[in-house]
Formats: C-alpha cells, structure tokens, sequence
C-alpha cells in the first residue's frame, strides 16, 4: 500500500514544475535562471523522507533540508516523544515514509507511528522477544505495492507498511530463516542476526547478518534475496570454496570449519552503476587464527559486488589475517571528491584503528597513497601474523595511535598512580602488534574504535566527512586453554569468556561480571538470555541439554560440582557435520583473556582527554577542518572538567542548513547541533536517556524535524528505558 503523502508530493512536485514553467515563459531568460534557483530550492525542502538506513543507499547521511539552520537552530524545542515503555537498547536509525515513522522497540517489535505527533498507529510482534540490536528497516516499493523489511532474531520480515501484518506470499508465511543457504546441516543450532537493515537494488534485497565471535559460526556470507517472493537470487561466498578468488589465502579445507567474515553493518549502493559495497568483519576465532593461517581474504575487506549477479568487481583488505577483532565497523560512505584535478566518484570506509580509507569507486583504485607497512611478528605457538598491514598515508589517523606514560590520566593522583602502575605491566607498541601469553597488550584506539557502526555522514556539495571516534585504549590477551574440570567450565571457557573473561568478573558496564549480576536472574531468565541473546552478546542456540545445565550452575557459582564429563558436540555443529576438514589441533590452544577497558579506579578512562571527539575532514585534500571532543560526564562537568568527549556509540547526520546533528554519547543525555564548517556547538537539547543512535531528519507539512532513538542500555547504572524523541522549532 502507497502512503497517501506519496501522492500528495507526487502532485507537489508537478505543481512545482508547471510554475517554474509558467515563470520562465512569464519573465524571460534572465528572470528564469532566478526562479529556477528559488524553485530548486522548494523542490530540494520537498523531499521530506528518510526514506533508507542512514538516509539513502549511499550512506551519505546527508539531507537537503534547511528549514532549521545555523541562525535558528537555537530555537528548537521538544515536537514530540514516544515511550516504548520497555527497557534494554535502542539503536534505530528510523524510516520515515510520507506521514508514517517506522522503527524498533527493545524487544524487537516493530512499531509505526504519526512522525508528526508520535501516536503509535501499529505494532508488530513476532511472538518471541528478542533482544539483540536492530538498527533499521527497508522499505521498497514499485509504486503498486510496499514491503516493509525488519531483521528479528534470526529471521527476515517482510511486512505490509499500512497494517504490519506479515506479507503471507513472501518466503514462509511473509519470513525466510537467515540461517539457511549457508551450507549449515542443521540451522536450530546456529546464530544469525540482523543488527544492520539490507539495502534494495531493483527487486532483490542484499543482506548479511551478525554471527558469534567464537566457534560455531555460520560463514557470512553475502546473498541477495528477491523482495517479492523470499527467494536466494545469488550468494558471494566471503570464506572461499574450492576454485574461487582468494582460495589460496586460506587453508584448503577453511571454509568447511571456521565463520563468520560476516557483513554486521550495512552496505552502501551506487544505483546508477548497480555496485554494492559490502564491508565485513574477522573470521573466528577472533584472536587466536591458528587454524586459518594466510591473509584470510574477504574477511576484514571492502567489497564491490555487482549487485545484479553479486560478482566480486574489486576488493580491499583493511587487516591481514586479523587476530585483533578489528572489523570494518561502519557502512561505507559514497560521495564525489576532486583528486588529481578531476571529478573522482568515491566510497570512504572508516575504521576501528582511526584509519579513513578513500577510493575510486569503479576501480577500486585508492586516492591517497596506501603503504604496506611491516609489523612484528606473533610470539604466540601456532600463531602467524602477517609480516605487513596496509596503512594510509592521508588523512592522518582520527583516533590516537600508541599509548605512552606521559598520556595517562592526571585527573588525580591516585589516579595517575594506578594508571602508571597498570601501564607498567602491559606492552604498548601501537597498532598491529600481536597479542601475547600471560600479558595484557594496549589496543589503541580500543576494540570498540575509532569508528563505530554509527557510520559516517557526508556533506555531498562540500566533499566533507563527518566521522565520530572513540579515542580510549583497551588491553587483551592470550592464555593457554585448559581442560575445564567438568562441562560447565569448559563450556564457559569456550563460549562466554570471550566477552566476560576466564574469572567471569567481566570488564563493567560494557561486559557485565557474572560473578554478581545473575544473582537476580531467575534460572529461565539466564537461559532466555543464553538462547536469545542481548544487546552485544549473541545467542548460543547450539547450547543444549547436558551442556546448559551445566553452564547454568557454572554461571551462578564459578563451580562445576557435578564435575560432568565432557560431551560430544551437539549435532549440527560445523565439527560434527564436517569431522574430516578439520585440522588434528583444531580445537584452539589459546584464547582470549576477555575485553578490558584501561580504566581508573573511579571507572573513568585512564589517559588524558579527549575520550572521544567529532572530526570533519575535507576528502578532496585529506586535510582536517576541524577536530572537537564529543560528550562528558555530567558530574565531572559538575566538577569544573567539562568537554573531556566520551564513548560513543551511534552517527552523525549533516544538513543543507550547515548543521551536525549527533547523539551518541553514553552518559550526558543529550543530542548537540555542530556548525559543519567550523565545528561550533550551536545547540543541545536534553534527552531522557541516551541518544547511543543515528539521528533522522523528515519533514512534514512545512516542519522539518529532528528524531532520535535513546535508551540506557550502555549505562546500566543509569534509569532504564527507551524511547524516541523529536524536535522541530516552535
């Protein structure tokens, strides 16, 4: 079904066209190129949707509108807000379509609401709550009919947009299961999740999926499904099978044993020359890559696909065989750049190492200078880092790059000295070096960036990109795995210390610590969570039976008493389905010590602000136009420290009024205006919780409005709830 908007613009915009004609006949050529001006203007403040994730398919997070801009920005008030009455995380970069906001509750419910007033008009429930982040829709439509697209759990929705019931003609019952085409022999025991929304070429929508960051992990494979009936029209296979590009950069049997090198964030689409641009993320096990020796290719790369066939055109590799979890956490950005004196059509792709990389989007050919850079080698048995990582010479980097003892915290002198004393015990040698046995190594910028998954937003008549940054170091680590004394704790070793460490004290409030927090949870509740999943933890649906039973008691005691012995493989694990592919030590000899933030003994970073900033870099030079520090905390604020930046999860949008607009920050609750060409705050406003989102901005009958979603989930210590929230001047 058409929104009945659509209509009403479609008749604007006609409307429009006879009066510039009427006014180019009336008052000659001069007066023509006048009016023509004045009415590209209307029709540019006409195009009131945000009609796709981050805007459009380019993810140029730009939009024409002007109403509000630099002079008047001051004045923008609360329009509208909407309480999801639910707690958890809320990461929506909302679809606004006509009249109608289409977007996520907590639970993954889809909800549609008046995007004038925030009146809900319908909601969608699939029947199981789910947990895990959902950050936008797809809406297509052939001008008949309309499919809205919604990622829930493992499953693809397609939905009516008037009513939100599902479309019954479209895969099973209006859902097709993401699990499947992936070559897995039994899909109930397997992960796979939505967290970013596809994007639409023509008929077909392009998806990928989120997967665990540790064995059993489905292969991230990139398919294209049709978006009337569910049906797989291609598939690129990102770990390649046997006579395929990139074969020989993996073990000969890697493709049957090991996952994920799975598209999480989104993709960008060039539709006048069908290219879609696919960045994916490490293969497992994240840090210990024994049984996946070679540069891995396709996994932390760049892709240009034919979106038509999914034929690979070109790709770049950000990171050789990563044994650092370091993703291509963000879309790419599609914009027009002047190099070497010509008008050069361009995709930028952002990093977690603070890296931007820029290049010609036909060719793949990069616009600034790329070095292969040689870094040490792994100390770890087993291990083989690659000798070289590619390092661009322009822009500089947007996060700092090596962590030395004059950057630690002086905020107070206990402070200091913990902060010195910790330093101390850790190696520090900037990026690219491999993690050691038994001693924590300083990942900076942190695993968490650098960039983020909020994207970038570009300014397509300046060629200025906007990019927010985490600018705080983490420590990570190896150490040998030993056999648990019973299943519970091999179990969690295995599965759970990735994230919340070997002693399941955890790295608070990112990684919860399991030695006190489940203590409130009931036995269902862990296990809900176990099998569903939250917010940055995965579901685990291949632990079953003997094994979660145990697990369950390990959890909440740190003991195995029953001292179970070690069972088989649940059937359909990819160890079970392929017994023959895997190498003989296939089971990992080292694992992950668990995430940790370099943290002060009062939980705030333990280097020198900024802890986090917004960078607006001009891509027809490579140069910096301005840098600022982004968030704080509010009681330091209080304390007279104000402006240190801090984490920050979510994007900017940039506006023909010469604005940013961004949330993101986890603690200060508030979403700011920036002015774009020199980076001066303008105006905040206050949000109940944290705007850790992608804004929107939409008009509707003259207003233009700013929305955003907001939630507590990252502060834990903070007042729960979610909700979306609107502004517009009075």
């Amino acid at each position: 079904m058409i929104s009945p908007r659509n209509n009403h613009r479609s008749l604007a915009l006609v409307t429009a066209a006879s009066a510039l004609l009427l006014a180019c006949l009336s008052f000659g050529p001069h007066a023509s190129l006048s009016v023509h001006a004045e009415q590209s203007a209307a029709l540019a403040s006409d195009q009131a949707d945000w009609p796709a994730y981050g805007g459009g398919p380019s993810g140029d997070r730009y939009s024409p509108l002007h109403q509000i801009n630099r002079s008047n920005v001051h004045q923008l008030k609360l329009a509208w807000s909407f309480d999801t009455a639910e707690p958890g995380g809320l990461q929506t970069n909302p679809l606004i379509i006509g009249r109608t906001l289409y977007g996520f509750t907590p639970t993954q419910k889809v909800i549609a609401l008046d995007a004038a007033t925030g009146k809900k008009l319908w909601s969608f429930d699939a029947g199981t709550p789910g947990f895990q982040p959902t950050r936008g829709l797809t809406y297509w439509t052939d001008g008949t009919h309309a499919t809205l697209f919604a990622g829930i759990l493992s499953y693809l929705y397609a939905l009516d947009p008037a009513t939100g019931k599902p479309i019954a003609s479209f895969g099973d019952n209006g859902r097709i299961d993401l699990r499947n085409d992936l070559g897995e022999r039994n899909i109930l025991q397997s992960f796979a999740a939505m967290t970013s929304p596809g994007i639409l070429y023509k008929d077909t929508i392009i998806v990928g999926f989120r997967a665990p960051e540790t064995k059993p992990a489905l292969h991230g494979d990139i398919r294209a499904y049709d978006v009337r009936t569910g049906k797989l029209r291609w598939i690129f296979h990102t770990i390649p099978h046997p006579g395929e590009e990139g074969y020989d950069t993996w073990p000969k049997a890697a493709w049957k044993y090991t996952g994920a090198a799975n598209n999480w964030t989104g993709m960008a689409l060039d539709t006048a020359r069908g290219i879609v641009y696919a960045p994916t993320g490490s293969a497992v096990d994240d840090f210990y890559g024994a049984d996946r020796i070679g540069n891995d290719r396709f996994a932390d790369t760049l892709l240009a696909l034919d979106a038509n066939t999914g034929k690979r055109l070109w790709d770049f590799q950000g990171v050789h065989h990563d044994i650092w979890d370091r993703d291509f956490p963000s879309p790419p950005s599609l914009v027009t750049v002047r190099s070497s004196g010509q008008q050069v059509d361009a995709v930028a792709q952002t990093t977690k190492q603070g890296f931007l990389y820029l290049f010609d989007r036909t060719t793949g050919k990069p616009l600034f200078p790329i070095d292969e850079k040689p870094f040490p080698p792994s100390t770890v048995p087993g291990e083989k880092a690659s000798p070289t990582q590619p390092v661009p010479r322009t822009p500089a980097p947007f996060a700092r790059q090596l962590l030395t003892e004059d950057m630690l915290t002086t905020r107070t002198p206990e402070a200091h000295a913990y902060a010195l004393q910790q330093f101390r015990t850790f190696r520090s040698a900037g990026q690219f070096v491999p993690l050691s046995l038994n001693q924590q190594t300083v990942v900076f910028p942190g695993f968490d960036g650098g960039a983020e998954w909020g994207g970038s937003a570009v300014d397509t008549r300046t060629g200025v990109i906007y990019i927010n940054a985490n600018d705080l170091p983490w420590t990570g680590g190896l150490t040998a795995s030993k056999p648990g004394r019973g299943l519970g704790e091999t179990t969690y070793q295995t599965q759970c210390a990735l994230c919340h460490g070997v002693d399941r004290k955890g790295s608070p409030p990112t990684f919860p610590s399991l030695v006190d927090d489940p203590k409130h949870l009931t036995d269902a509740q862990i296990i809900t969570l176990i099998h569903s999943g939250k917010g940055r933890m995965p579901s685990f649906p291949n632990i079953a039976d003997a094994r979660l039973i145990a697990l369950l008691a390990y959890i909440k005691t740190g003991q195995d008493p029953a001292a179970s012995p070690l069972a088989p493989p649940e059937r359909g694990s990819k160890r079970e389905a392929e017994p023959s592919a895997a190498p003989s030590d296939h089971a990992a000899k080292y694992r992950f010590t668990g995430y940790r933030k370099f943290l002060d003994p009062d939980g705030y970073p333990a280097v020198v602000p900024p802890w986090g900033t917004l960078n607006a870099i001009d891509l027809n030079t490579g140069e910096y136009l301005w840098k600022v520090p982004l968030g704080n905390y509010p009681e330091l604020a209080a304390q007279g420290v104000p402006d240190t930046g801090t984490e920050n999860y979510g994007g900017p949008v940039v506006t023909a009024g010469d604005l940013v607009f961004i949330g993101a920050t986890n603690f200060d609750h508030t979403l700011r205006a920036f002015d774009s060409r020199t980076g001066k705050l303008l105006w905040q406003g206050d949000l109940p919780y944290a705007g850790n989102a992608t804004p929107a901005t939409y008009m509707i009958d003259g207003k233009q409005y700013i929305v955003i979603a907001t939630s507590n989930a990252r502060n834990p210590k903070a007042p729960q709830g979610a909700a979306y929230v609107a502004f517009a001047l009075p």
